[in-house]
């Protein structure tokens, strides 16, 4: 190991995020408020404490449930079935929901609100100079993912490629990563609030991030193939029921697709399947839309860095019912159709129509199909 193992940072490190709202202050007595319609689908719209994802649930409103506003504050941006927007509805009751899924006819008044007088200066302050040592990526893997936060399930901000310089300010603990320098739980913050892996980075000796613990981070076990099949088998069947995928078909996909469900999108999104979305559109069973940046590769084996958009789900039986109404909605599977109740020849005819390039992928759904004894869980048996 030498230079690089006294490079790494001397213990695990911990970081803890907070997250802050929006200050509004009372809202000055409106004569009624403007009366407005929920437009959810299927998915009920949640009230909260506070104009932001990250404030306290404190309710739920149903598809064109009546409600009266009585004035709108701006928020973090959501897109929803209306549209997308920074608009969030402090409702007559105290509680805010996102403009994104409602639909009124009439305008909606700011909420009055304050916010300190600060007392004037002389001069502009200068900003506090940040101190950062210059690291250079080293990756065989691709592009590497600059996240949000110190975990491949954070979302992604950017990519950057091998050679690439990054500026880190400091360390933190976070999930373990195998990389092309090292394996390492070490995350580097960046100038820009990013956080990459250690594990690609060669860089001098990086402080410890302010307010960051010793403690390692004591990790969520993983759930084991019993539990996965437990939680899968219901949105499965449920699938065939409305749509005609056998069960055991969608389930060993699921679990191919999302390595038992320790990838990214299924851990953050629910999304077992890749699922993206269409021009913005992401269907009745999809909750939202979420950017990733990724590598995608041509025919000519020659790869590029990309933003795709997939679809997020509120719950696994959701992601495996759209993965069933995906293949029965697109033509070109249409001959497996005529296999509902086979779901060797289901999977080898959706294999054939171009659902996977892999050369290999029929053999690797019906060797987990028959492994793991999933055809039990087709319901015309």
């Amino acid at each position: 190991m030498g230079l690089n193992t006294r490079r790494l940072l001397a213990a695990p490190l911990l970081v803890l995020a907070a997250g802050g709202g929006l200050l509004v202050a009372p809202v000055a007595a409106q004569a009624a408020g403007v009366t407005a319609t929920v437009d959810v689908q299927s998915t009920p719209l949640k009230t909260r404490k506070g104009p932001s994802l990250a404030s306290a649930i404190v309710g739920t409103l149903r598809d064109n449930q009546k409600v009266t506003i009585a004035c709108a504050v701006t928020g973090p941006s959501v897109r929803g079935s209306v549209r997308t927007s920074t608009q969030w509805d402090r409702l007559t009751s105290g509680a805010y929901v996102t403009h994104a899924y409602i639909r009124s006819s009439k305008s909606i008044p700011r909420c009055v609100t304050t916010s300190p007088q600060a007392a004037p200066v002389k001069a502009k302050p200068k900003p506090a100079a940040v101190t950062y040592q210059v690291g250079t990526v080293r990756s065989t893997d691709g592009s590497v993912n600059i996240r949000t936060g110190p975990s491949t399930s954070s979302p992604v901000k950017r990519a950057v490629g091998n050679g690439a310089t990054v500026q880190g300010v400091c360390g933190v603990v976070g999930t373990s990563v195998a990389g092309t320098v090292r394996t390492t739980t070490q995350w580097n913050r960046l100038t820009d609030g990013g956080y990459i892996s250690h594990a690609y980075v060669v860089t001098p000796t990086l402080k410890l991030c302010p307010g960051a613990s010793l403690t390692p981070v004591k990790e969520t076990p993983s759930v084991t193939p019993e539990q996965f099949l437990a939680a899968a088998v219901p949105g499965a069947q449920k699938g065939w029921q409305e749509y005609g995928v056998p069960a055991s078909v969608t389930i060993a996909q699921a679990i191919l697709e999302s390595g038992w469900g320790r990838s990214g999108l299924s851990t953050a999104d629910r999304n077992y399947f890749g699922i993206k979305c269409q021009s913005g559109s992401f269907g009745k069973l999809a909750s939202g839309c979420h950017d990733y940046v990724t590598t995608e590769c041509t025919k000519t084996g020659e790869c590029f860095s990309t933003t795709a958009t997939f679809r997020t789900y509120a719950t696994m039986s959701h992601s495996f019912r759209d993965h069933g109404n995906f293949l029965r909605v697109n033509s070109r599977y249409k001959p497996a159709f005529a296999y509902t109740r086979d779901a060797n020849k289901f999977i080898w005819n959706v294999w054939k129509a171009g659902y996977a390039t892999d050369p290999n992928y029929y053999t690797k759904i019906t060797t987990l199909m028959a492994s793991y004894k999933l055809y039990q869980y087709d319901t015309w048996k």
